[in-house]
């Protein structure tokens, strides 16, 4: 079924969706989420609550629903700096156990009640310290409150799988001991490795004895290439590093020439253009060619610049050249996204269909830190049954 796009007045986004309607199906869909920051997806009551807990008295608002306002403008303004202030105040309430648990579990809550029923939610450990927790102390109040999230909702009927990504930060120096750290967690909801932070002049090969580290252990890890830097950091990325997969990823369509030209002359005629008329270069093929997941997170790019617009997102025209894409959240309280906001977008925006949605919700359970067995069994028994249910 092709959704279409929608008339921008037929807005029903708020409140409860109309039964059959866009948003409905959008809604009810089983969804699969690979990219999304704890960190970056705090309730903004619960934001405000903590402070009051821990002293914490430098909120730009003291009222959840400015706070929420705060952070969204924050994200849109353009000011890289003030868009990293926002992870000063949420970093500031999730430094205790207690609040890390809390936060952990509200995260899980949330994605059930959105239709998720498998993540990764990723965080660096290393920024989580300034009130005297060890790093494993860090580990343990989030998996103990991701395991507290996941009783309660399937206690309400929305049941949820949910692992953790330990990040090191690619400006610091931890990243051999955040390695060492997923490897001792990952048989106790530790999925794998993560590393992020600004891309240009902190290459991912700063962190090559990390890497080789979790290659020898046989661990999973994913890499933020290709999105405020191009081509070499998706190429050291993927050819000396190793990495499963590609946090965003999204400049890889610099590589993809359109009529001779680069995307970035013309999306809206790239989008349209003739297969034939599409070339793809040697790292672009080699990462369609070999499946490596690519965790696009549209609105977030947007945001980032990385992309100009969700109707011209360079997402549709790699899933149109089969490239292995899925569609993530990235930052939900910056973005004031979802996973439904995200493919509601997408289907608005840049006409995609249940189809497109139902692709790559499998490709991001295919691309799973989970062994085979357990991606597979979610598959068939959770997504294929989920949309079939759409009746659609």
């Amino acid at each position: 079924m092709i959704f279409g796009r929608k008339d921008k007045s037929d807005d029903t986004t708020s409140g409860t969706p109309e039964p059959g309607s866009v948003e409905d199906l959008v809604q009810r869909a089983p969804k699969a989420l690979l990219h999304d920051h704890l960190d970056g997806g705090l309730r903004p009551q619960t934001i405000v609550e903590i402070a009051d807990e821990v002293g914490y008295d430098a909120l730009p608002a003291r009222d959840a629903e400015s706070l929420g306002t705060w952070f969204r403008e924050s994200a849109d303004s353009g000011s890289l700096v003030r868009y990293l202030e926002t992870f000063d105040h949420t970093l500031a309430v999730m430094q205790t156990a207690d609040g890390l648990r809390r936060v952990a579990k509200e995260c899980v809550l949330d994605l059930a009640a959105d239709g998720v029923v498998y993540a990764e939610s990723r965080y660096a450990p290393e920024q989580h310290l300034s009130a005297g927790l060890a790093l494993e102390d860090v580990v343990e109040a989030v998996n103990d409150g991701f395991r507290e999230g996941e009783k309660e909702a399937a206690a309400a009927g929305t049941p949820i799988r949910v692992t953790a990504l330990l990040t090191a930060m690619r400006h610091a120096a931890k990243s051999t001991e955040i390695a060492e750290l997923a490897v001792r967690y990952r048989d106790r909801g530790v999925a794998g490795f993560d590393i992020a932070g600004a891309e240009a002049g902190f290459p991912p090969t700063r962190h090559l004895d990390a890497f080789e580290y979790l290659r020898r252990e046989n661990a999973h890890f994913t890499i933020h290439a290709g999105e405020a830097f191009g081509l070499p950091s998706i190429w050291e990325a993927i050819q000396w590093c190793g990495a499963d997969r590609l946090g965003h990823g999204v400049r890889i369509v610099d590589d993809i020439l359109i009529n001779d030209k680069p995307f970035a002359a013309d999306p809206a005629k790239a989008l349209d253009a003739d297969r034939d008329d599409i070339y793809l270069g040697l790292l672009a093929a080699y990462v369609r060619d070999t499946r490596i997941p690519l965790e696009m997170c549209p609105s977030s790019n947007i945001q980032t610049g990385a992309a100009e617009s969700i109707a011209l997102h360079p997402i549709t025209l790699l899933k149109r050249l089969r490239f292995r894409v899925t569609v993530n959240t990235d930052n939900r309280l910056m973005s004031g996204t979802s996973m439904s906001r995200e493919m509601r977008l997408l289907v608005d925006e840049a006409g995609w269909s249940v189809d497109d949605l139902r692709w790559v919700t499998i490709n991001a359970m295919k691309s799973a830190f989970l062994p085979f067995d357990e991606r597979l069994a979610i598959i068939e028994d959770v997504v294929k049954p989920g949309y079939d249910a759409l009746g659609v």
